[in-house]
């Protein structure tokens, strides 16, 4: 049926804003199941792979942290200090043979 002007059954608001299509809600829900069955066998899955490459393993839990704890974000301390410090002289005295030294 072609677009007629004036037509009371179209929608003059449109789309909300933010609403999905349905296309893009039919991917978002497929990923979704997809990362709940990783999910569920990660454990495994990282001890087979600490088993085969401990490093690798490391290196995956280190990522996955990432999503779990937050990383603490730089702060910047500002201070003034009022003390000087004062000379300090170190003497280094050596005394003995060089047999003393050696283990």
């Amino acid at each position: 049926m072609a677009f007629v002007k004036g037509d009371n059954r179209i929608n003059k608001a449109g789309r909300p804003v933010g609403a999905l299509n349905r296309s893009t809600e039919q991917m978002k829900l497929t990923l979704a199941r997809a990362a709940n069955k990783t999910l569920d066998t990660i454990s495994e899955d990282l001890e087979k792979i600490r088993k085969d490459n401990p490093e690798k393993a490391i290196q995956l839990a280190l990522q996955l942290m990432e999503y779990v704890m937050p990383k603490l974000s730089r702060t910047e301390m500002k201070a003034e200090i009022n003390q000087k410090i004062q000379q300090i002289s170190v003497n280094v005295n050596r005394t003995g043979s060089k047999d003393e030294f050696r283990d």
